[in-house]
C-alpha cells in the first residue's frame, strides 16, 4: 500500500499543462517550441508514456481535412450541421485550417498514415456529407512518438501528480494549480503564468451495463477532473446537456468502429439484415435512429461484415484487433464470434461528457482560451464539437503556442495561501477517518444513479430526483468517505469529480427545455426542437458558490449554411420504397 505522507512543495513555471494524453503533450511540445527559454511543465496523474485515451494507440483519424478531399469551409459546414447548428464556427474553422499541417508533422514524427499508390493520403468517406477518415497502419506508435518529442524539447514532466484545484489571483487571473502525489499524497503547488487543461473526457460518468467501473466506452482514467477543476475556478462550460452516447459492441463496451469497417463495405443493420441508416458517422441524430431501431421489433442492431470477402475481413481485423483495444479480438474469440460467419451485436454506451464525440465541454474560443484569463482548454474537455484525436493534437498545438506567447508578457499572479490550506483539508479529509465508506462504493452508487435518472430519453421528474440523490451522495462523500492509502486517495478525488459532473449534467439538462442533438438531449416533455428560444449555447458556471446557467448566442457563422442544408443530418434513415 502507498503510504500517506505529509509535505508541500512549490515550483514556478511559465506554462503549466495538465493532462498527458493527446492534447497535453502536443500543447507542452508547441509551447516549448514557441518559447525555447520558457519553463514548461506537463503534469500527469499516471505516466505520460502510456496515459490518456490513446495509451494503446489509435486506428485512424476521424476528421482529417486533407486538400483535394475537403476544404476548411466544407468541414466547418459539416460539423455545424451535424451539431444542430449550435456551433461557434471560429474554433472549428481554425482547426480545419491547421489540422493538415499537424498531420504532416505527426507523419514526420514517425506516426504513419495510410497512403494510396500515388503516395497521397488515402482518405475514406464515412461522414454524411464529406470525406475525412484517414487510417493509421501503425497507430500503436503514437504515444512513443509523442514522448520522444517531449524529451527532445526538454519539457519538464511530473508524473504521478494529480491536479485537484486551479489557483486564481485576486483579479481572477489564473495563478497555477494544486496537485497531490498519487503514490505518497504529498502536495505540490505549481505557480504558472498560464495553464492549459487537457484532462480528457468525463468517461466514468454513466455505468456500463456490466456494472464494472473500469469497463467504460471512454478511457477509464478520464473521470471528469478537468471539467470539475474548470467549474470550481469559475470557467464557463458549454452545452453539458449534449451527452456523449456512442454505438458499441454489446458486452465488450468498446467501439464497434463502423467508421473503420465502413470504407471496406461494412455497415450497421437491424436483426433482419437491412440497413436502416445511410451514415455511420456519429451524431446525435444517428444515435436517435439507432435507439429507435433497438426499441422497435427489428432490434437488436448489428455491425454486418459477413457479406465481405475473407481477405477484406482480415484487413479489418488487423486494424481493429491490434490497435487501440487489442482485447477486442480476444473478446470475440471467447464468444465465438467470427466476422465471416456472424454479425456483431451492438448496443448503446453509457453517457459521458466528451467534445470529441459530441459538443459538451469547457467553453473556448479559436485560441483555446476559456473565460478565465490565462486558462486554456484543449482536447476532449474543450467545447470544439466532434474534434476527436486530431482535434486534440491541433487544438493542443493552438493552446500551447498562444499560452506561451501570453506567458512571455505576463507576470505571475499572486494567490491566497489560505486556498492551499483549504484544499489540503478537503483532499486529506478521507485519510483522517478510521472507518467509513470506500470510494469505489460511492462511485458505483453515483454512476448507477446517473443511469437511473439521467440516461436519455430524459424525464424531468427523474432528473430532479437524481439531483436529490446526488446531493445525498455528496453529503456521504464529504462526511463519511474513508481511504487507506494514497492510491485510494486518488480514487476519492476522482469520485468528487464524477459527482460534480453528474450534478452538472442534471442541471444543464433541466435548463434546456427542448430536444436537440437527437438522442443526446431527448427530453420527453419537450420533444421538439425550439430554435426560437434555444438556438444558443447553454452556459453553466459557478457563481458565489452556486451552480448557475445562462444562454449565450451562437456566434455569427463564418461559413453560411443554406436553409435546405440545415436538416441534412435529420434525413439519415433509409426509407423503404415500393
Amino acid at each position: 500500500m502507498d503510504e500517506i505522507k505529509s509535505g508541500l512543495t512549490e515550483i514556478v513555471c511559465d506554462v503549466l499543462v495538465i493532462g498527458g494524453g493527446t492534447a497535453g503533450p502536443m500543447a507542452a511540445y508547441k509551447a516549448k517550441r514557441h518559447s525555447p527559454g520558457a519553463r514548461v511543465v506537463l503534469l500527469e496523474k499516471a505516466n505520460v508514456k502510456r496515459s490518456g485515451a490513446i495509451a494503446m494507440g489509435m486506428d485512424g483519424l476521424n476528421n482529417a481535412v486533407v486538400p483535394s478531399y475537403a476544404t476548411p469551409e466544407q468541414y466547418t459546414k459539416e460539423i455545424t450541421i451535424a451539431n444542430d447548428g449550435i456551433c461557434d464556427q471560429a474554433p472549428v474553422y481554425n482547426y480545419a485550417s491547421r489540422c493538415f499541417d499537424v498531420i504532416q508533422e505527426l507523419d514526420r514524427f514517425g506516426i504513419k498514415f495510410q497512403k494510396n499508390e500515388n503516395g497521397d493520403f488515402d482518405v475514406k468517406k464515412v461522414h454524411h456529407l464529406g470525406s475525412y477518415v484517414l487510417p493509421m497502419p501503425n497507430g500503436d506508435t503514437v504515444k512513443k512518438a509523442l514522448y520522444r518529442q517531449l524529451r527532445r524539447e526538454k519539457v519538464l514532466i511530473s508524473n504521478r501528480y494529480m491536479a485537484t484545484r486551479l489557483l486564481t489571483g485576486r483579479d481572477g487571473q489564473i495563478a497555477g494549480a494544486i496537485a497531490v502525489n498519487t503514490r505518497s499524497a504529498e502536495f505540490l503547488v505549481l505557480r504558472a503564468k498560464t495553464v492549459i487543461l487537457c484532462a480528457g473526457a468525463a468517461g466514468r460518468l454513466g455505468l456500463p451495463q456490466s456494472g464494472y467501473l473500469w469497463g467504460t466506452y471512454e478511457n477509464a482514467t478520464n473521470s471528469g477532473d478537468g471539467y470539475a477543476m474548470a467549474y470550481h475556478a469559475g470557467a464557463a462550460l458549454a452545452n453539458l446537456e449534449c451527452y456523449q452516447i456512442n454505438p458499441l459492441i454489446k458486452d465488450y463496451n468498446g467501439p464497434a468502429c463502423a467508421y473503420v469497417a465502413g470504407p471496406f463495405g461494412a455497415y450497421t443493420t437491424n436483426s433482419e439484415g437491412n440497413r436502416f441508416i445511410e451514415c455511420d458517422y456519429w451524431s446525435g441524430q444517428m444515435m436517435q435512429e439507432f435507439y429507435n431501431e433497438l426499441q422497435s421489433g427489428k432490434g437488436p442492431v448489428f455491425l454486418k461484415l459477413n457479406h465481405l470477402h475473407s481477405d477484406t475481413i482480415g484487413k479489418i481485423e488487423a486494424i481493429l484487433h491490434q490497435v487501440e483495444r487489442p482485447s477486442r479480438g480476444r473478446f470475440h474469440d471467447n464468444r465465438g464470434t467470427n466476422y465471416r460467419e456472424r454479425m456483431i451485436e451492438m448496443h448503446i454506451s453509457e453517457i459521458g461528457f466528451c467534445s470529441g464525440h459530441s459538443a459538451s465541454g469547457v467553453y473556448v474560443d479559436e485560441f483555446a482560451r476559456t473565460t478565465v484569463s490565462g486558462l486554456y482548454a484543449a482536447g476532449d474537455m474543450a467545447s470544439v464539437p466532434h474534434n476527436y484525436m486530431l482535434g486534440a493534437f491541433t487544438n493542443g498545438a493552438v493552446a500551447g503556442e498562444h499560452a506561451a506567447e501570453v506567458a512571455a508578457n505576463t507576470d505571475l499572479a499572486d494567490y491566497d495561501a489560505a486556498d492551499v490550506v483549504r484544499e489540503q483539508q478537503r483532499v486529506l479529509a478521507p485519510t483522517r477517518r478510521d472507518d467509513g465508506i470506500p470510494p469505489n462504493q460511492l462511485e458505483y452508487k453515483t454512476r448507477r444513479f446517473v443511469n437511473d435518472y439521467l440516461q436519455p430519453p430524459k424525464v424531468t421528474a427523474k432528473m430532479k430526483l437524481g439531483q436529490a440523490r446526488f446531493a445525498e451522495i455528496r453529503d456521504d462523500m464529504e462526511s463519511a468517505m474513508a481511504v487507506r492509502d494514497a492510491h485510494e486517495l486518488m480514487r476519492s478525488l476522482e469520485v468528487a469529480s464524477i459527482v460534480d459532473c453528474a450534478e452538472m449534467a442534471a442541471f444543464a439538462s433541466l435548463f434546456r427545455t427542448e430536444s436537440r442533438w437527437g438522442l443526446y438531449h431527448h427530453r420527453v416533455e419537450y420533444p421538439e426542437k425550439n430554435d426560437d428560444d434555444w438556438f444558443c449555447h447553454s452556459i453553466l458556471r459557478k457563481r458565489d458558490g452556486r451552480m448557475t446557467a445562462e444562454k449565450r448566442p451562437v456566434a455569427p457563422y463564418i461559413v453560411p449554411i443554406d436553409e435546405s442544408e440545415r436538416s441534412a443530418y435529420d434525413r439519415q434513415r433509409i426509407r423503404q420504397h415500393a
